[in-house]
């Protein structure tokens, strides 16, 4: 069940969605730690952010939007006060990470770098550029090509890119940020979308809008991981409406090396259990004898 994923091996390829799994420790009495193939803890960023006002989560037909803002304790805090925990656990933790100019970013990278219990990072490149008039690092390939090639000129840790679904070629996209050094693409990020009251004719999210998660997007974010496991050489990670081990299952078919489960943590707190014996089980059963002899095995002829 190990996958290699940049450098980094995990003993499964079942990892938590950023933003899904809080810090870790809210989700320990449900889960034992030790099984997961790695942890990513939400979004940090460099200062602590109080993220936006409520309200800011709602559900979806087959899915959920949030407009939370990244809310986070700030990468010290997070050392000094969420980590200890983690480290207690045989577990690589990999550190979401976002910012609001490169500069920022550069930053987050190098104050988590060389931390004892961290073991990689996960780069949010869904995140506006206010230097550029808030357009998003990831929906412009000159500027994913330079965040991604600034973080890794400091750091040593593997540096996994998280690639935003609004764009219009994903694929290229992640070619450009393997072309700036990324170890892996884990994709994709939430949706934009947006819901009405129709009483009131206002929206329900204060933010206006929100990223849409959950099952309504499994088929769109499916497709993309076939586009960029069939561009790229790096490790692909799969992530997005993973319900359950047949979820997982099709990523992992489609190309990619690992999953992430995300919103179906809020619904079962033991989810990422369930996907990792479910795909134990279908390996058994179809005996195949590693995950590796599953990855990107679609047949398109």
């Amino acid at each position: 069940m190990s996958v290699d994923i940049g450098g980094l091996v995990l003993k499964n390829p079942v990892m938590t969605a950023s933003g899904t799994f809080g810090y870790g420790e809210e989700y320990s009495r449900y889960v034992d730690l030790n099984r997961l193939g790695a942890l990513i803890v939400k979004g940090i960023s460099l200062e602590p952010r109080e993220g936006n006002l409520p309200q800011r989560i709602m559900e979806t037909p087959c899915g959920m939007l949030n407009s939370i803002g990244l809310e986070n304790v700030g990468a010290l805090s997070f050392i000094n006060d969420k980590l200890p925990f983690l480290k207690r656990f045989d577990l690589p933790v990999i550190v979401n990470i976002f910012g609001e100019t490169i500069e920022e970013y550069m930053k987050v990278a190098q104050t988590l770098s060389g931390v004892p219990g961290v073991h990689g990072l996960e780069v949010n490149i869904s995140c506006p550029n206010v230097r550029r008039g808030g357009v998003a690092f990831g929906s412009d390939p000159d500027m994913a090509y330079e965040v991604v090639r600034e973080i890794k000129s400091v750091t040593d840790l593997p540096v996994i890119v998280k690639l935003t679904p609004n764009v219009t070629d994903i694929a290229g996209i992640a070619a450009v940020v393997e072309e700036g050094g990324a170890d892996a693409v884990s994709l994709i990020n939430t949706l934009m979308g947006m819901s009405v009251d129709i009483e009131k004719r206002v929206p329900h999210l204060k933010n206006i809008t929100g990223g849409l998660s959950g099952p309504a997007i499994k088929p769109v974010a499916l497709r993309m991981v076939w586009e960029a496991a069939n561009r790229i050489s790096i490790p692909v990670i799969g992530v997005g409406g993973i319900m359950d081990a047949a979820d997982a299952i099709e990523f992992l078919i489609a190309g990619a090396k690992a999953v992430q489960v995300g919103t179906a943590n809020f619904i079962n707190p033991h989810a990422t259990m369930d996907v990792l014996e479910g795909i134990e089980e279908y390996l058994w059963d179809h005996d195949i004898g590693g995950i590796n002899d599953l990855t990107g095995t679609l047949i398109t002829i």
